[in-house]
């Protein structure tokens, strides 16, 4: 480090802005593209955190030559980095000292600069920077006269700050004037000089908003004639009496006392008055007043600028949704991070949240606690089965009955402009001839549109961007692409045994008790009792079925206590088939004995997995295939690739091509009330037809999923969790994966991993080594020959 005249040569990374200029003394974000940019901010992060930010002169130029940046800039402190969607990072820094840019240097993945760090030649006496300090604040104050709402929250900051250089910063930097205006002032080292280009900047930025005014009081003084308003007013008044229709006056009076009164927008405001006008001059019986009164009261009803102050704690939203909710932990820390970046960006766009889970996982609970963490009000709109556009954007007006969307009528509910909405079952939306509801939410969920959403009912725009929303849905297959890529998609995976013993016992339980009117004292139940009700009674994902039979068992003690039978009942496992009856679901079949033609498969479903026994037999006939069990086009057709596979290395193993010409070949998946699709079972059919072939015995200890290729590649699924649950419940530890799914087992608890032995497939060659008792001998070139002999033969005999 050199110095020079009090100034410091430096070097440090480098941030190009464009269309922004930043002076000292001042914290601000902003965000950033660039690649060069993102790169430096990171080098700077590694070291001493500091950057020096310098402006473009054009702001479509793209090169980064000194030619092309101003001179001066600011050396800044990076004080918090977050990243954002589509490889933005939004940097939040707190300026330092203005610096001269000497030159650039390029490093690997970013530009270095050597800078010259500016001390203030400051001048002044004492007094002279007390009235200077004095005279810029008083032309301020004289500024934020003609915009009160803009910056009385300054005028206690200023008067703390006693330097006049660093007054003329802060005083600039919350002025909404162009970045070259901004720029000639960070070019001010000397502070007298700076004083000069503030104050007469501060004077043309006054002059202008004085002749901006007195239009506009012109403007107001011409259209208000109030002395003519009321005189017309008293004669209409005194008309509507003698027809005996005052009542549409007074309500009509009550209605702009309450539009003068209602924090909206002037747009707003304008848009009321209008149709109260239009309401005082329609007759009160007829069919249009009905309507325009209960327009009114719409628009008043909707909260414009009203919102609640919400809580900012993060523990104590983590308290909350440990209260509320055992496991999912990913979940939790998710919505943790969901929060803390909401709170980081302030009235910044928040990311929507779509939780992704089988029924019964606790998606909508997790929304409703977060609602409750931040202290804001809780709108649940239900999306099952909503086929018509018009109940989300509303309908106009013109139509009998019409009324506003649900989104609209969610605010109106809610009574501030702020609450948490949660959009459930948005992949049930529908679309037919009446409109396409699933585009209908996209201009909802876009933080860049529904700043200014119109609904056709209430018809004027109305600010989305204070809502949280949070979507639930089962799966993501059936949400269109263009409505799925403005959510985030967190996955809330089906519980453990273990983790719904604890959901029992922790909520579920207490939770039904004082919901059915009993006391704790009445009623308990053992965890043995708790394990038989999760075996036996239920098969789910989640809790739901859980609770319902929970609940069932607390109404027939009730119903015991209030007969006076009984006064405590302890359920266990021998006495809870008199509460619930025979038990509904036998445990899933062990594995059994070794066969051929027999294979265990793993199954996503909607509700959690399943394992599915794939069966081959194997007759004489034509060469047909035959498929049964309600199977799907995909999996249909993962059955003719395994087929085509098999048939492909049947030669290797010394059956004959005629084999397949001759005989018929049958594929059945057991349970065929129920639909089954997916290429996930793919290695299942492809080893069950392998083994009926060669009469080979397949493993009963082994389970297997897994997309096959005609060239016997192994390829990535998903679910895989669930699948792994299944298999662990039906006692199966050996289970056959693709290589392609290793990361998502990493991801799994490894309380459901615990004993498991997951081997990870390739080729399909490596799934038929793992899953056979004994692979059956290759057939030697001679045999080979010998066989396609004896074929070519018995084709010329017949």
């Amino acid at each position: 480090m050199r110095k020079k005249n009090n100034d410091e040569i430096k070097t440090m990374p480098c941030v190009v802005i464009a269309g922004l200029t930043l002076l000292t003394n001042v914290i601000i974000h902003f965000d950033l593209v660039d690649g060069g940019s993102l790169a430096g901010v990171n080098a700077a992060m590694m070291g001493n955190q500091e950057i020096f930010i310098v402006t473009r002169k054009n702001e479509e130029a793209e090169s980064i030559d000194t030619e092309d940046l101003y001179t001066v800039g600011t050396v800044a402190k990076v004080r918090q980095i977050v990243k954002m969607p589509d490889n933005e990072m939004r940097v939040m820094v707190e300026t330092i000292d203005r610096a001269q840019l000497i030159s650039l240097n390029d490093k690997d993945d970013y530009v270095e600069a050597e800078i010259r760090v500016f001390a203030d030649i400051d001048n002044t006496s004492e007094i002279e920077n007390t009235a200077m300090c004095r005279d810029i604040t008083e032309r301020f104050s004289r500024f934020i006269s003609f915009f009160p709402k803009v910056g009385h929250s300054f005028e206690k900051q200023l008067a703390a700050i006693k330097k006049i250089g660093e007054l003329c910063d802060i005083v600039i930097s919350n002025m909404p004037l162009e970045y070259t205006e901004k720029q000639k002032v960070l070019e001010a080292i000397d502070v007298s000089e700076r004083y000069k280009v503030v104050r007469e900047i501060l004077d043309n930025e006054i002059e202008i908003a004085k002749i901006k005014t007195e239009l506009a009081d012109k403007i107001q003084v011409k259209v208000n004639n109030d002395q003519k308003n009321y005189i017309l007013r008293e004669q209409l008044q005194y008309i509507r009496e003698e027809l005996g229709e005052d009542n549409t006056d007074d309500d009509a009076d009550k209605y702009l006392q309450q539009c003068e009164a209602l924090d909206a927008p002037d747009e707003v405001k304008e848009r009321i008055r209008k149709v109260i006008d239009r309401f005082r001059n329609t007759p009160s019986g007829s069919s249009e007043s009905g309507v325009e009164q209960v327009y009114i009261e719409t628009l008043l009803e909707l909260p414009w600028n009203k919102e609640s102050e919400e809580n900012k704690s993060l523990e104590n939203a983590k308290n909350i949704l440990e209260r509320d909710h055992y496991g999912l932990d990913k979940v939790k820390e998710r919505m943790l991070e969901f929060l803390a970046v909401k709170n980081l960006t302030a009235k910044g766009q928040s990311p929507i949240i779509c939780l992704v889970g089988p029924p019964g996982t606790g998606k909508t609970s997790i929304a409703r606690s977060v609602a409750e963490a931040l202290q804001r009000k809780y709108i649940r709109i239900s999306l099952g089965g909503v086929r018509d556009e018009a109940e989300i954007r509303g309908h106009r007006k013109t139509y009998i009955g019409a009324m506003p969307g649900v989104i609209a009528s969610g605010l109106q509910r809610a009574g501030v402009n702020n609450p948490l909405i949660l959009l459930d079952e948005i992949d049930k939306v529908s679309s037919d001839y009446q409109g396409a509801t699933a585009s209908a939410l996209l201009e909802v969920l876009d933080s860049e549109q529904n700043k200014e959403f119109r609904d056709h009912y209430v018809e004027v725009p109305i600010d989305l961007s204070n809502v949280l929303f949070i979507a639930t849905a089962n799966s993501t297959d059936s949400i269109p692409r263009p409505l799925l890529d403005r959510m985030e998609v967190v996955e809330v995976s089906g519980y453990t045994e273990n983790e719904k013993m604890h959901i029992a016992k922790e909520h579920l339980v207490a939770k039904q008790i004082k919901k059915n009117g009993l006391k704790k004292s009445n009623l308990r139940v053992t965890d043995a009792a708790l394990h038989k009700i999760i075996d036996g009674y239920t098969r789910e994902a989640g809790v739901r079925s859980l609770e319902r039979r929970i609940g069932e068992i607390c109404r027939k003690v009730a119903k015991s206590v209030y007969n006076g039978d009984i006064k405590s009942v302890t359920i266990s496992e021998k006495n809870i088939e008199k509460y619930l009856g025979n038990v509904k679901y036998l445990p899933e079949e062990e594995a059994g004995e070794d066969s051929v033609g027999i294979v265990r498969g793993l199954a996503w479903t909607a509700v959690g997995g399943v394992t599915l026994e794939v069966e081959v037999n194997i007759m004489p006939g034509k060469g047909l295939l035959v498929l049964t069990g309600q199977l799907g086009d995909v999996m249909k057709e993962s059955a003719q690739a395994a087929m085509t596979y098999v048939r492909a290395i049947s030669e290797d193993y010394g059956i004959s091509a005629s084999y397949y010409k001759e005989h018929d070949f049958h594929i059945h998946i057991p349970e065929g009330a129920t639909p089954k699709d997916g290429p996930s079972a793919g290695v299942t059919m492809a080893t069950a037809i392998f083994s009926a072939v060669t009469k080979t015995k397949v493993r009963a200890d082994v389970a297997m999923t897994g997309e096959i290729t005609l060239r016997g590649r192994v390829l990535p699924i998903g679910g895989l969790r669930e699948k792994i649950l299944a298999a662990k419940n039906a006692k199966i530890m050996t289970v056959l994966v693709p290589d392609k799914n290793r990361r998502d087992v990493d991801e799994i608890s490894d309380e459901i991993k615990e004993g498991m032995d997951i081997r990870y497939m390739t080729e399909m060659m490596d799934v038929l080594k793992a899953a056979m008792c004994n692979m059956p001998p290759h057939a030697s070139p001679k045999e080979k020959k010998k066989k396609k002999k004896a074929e070519v033969n018995s084709a010329e005999d017949k």
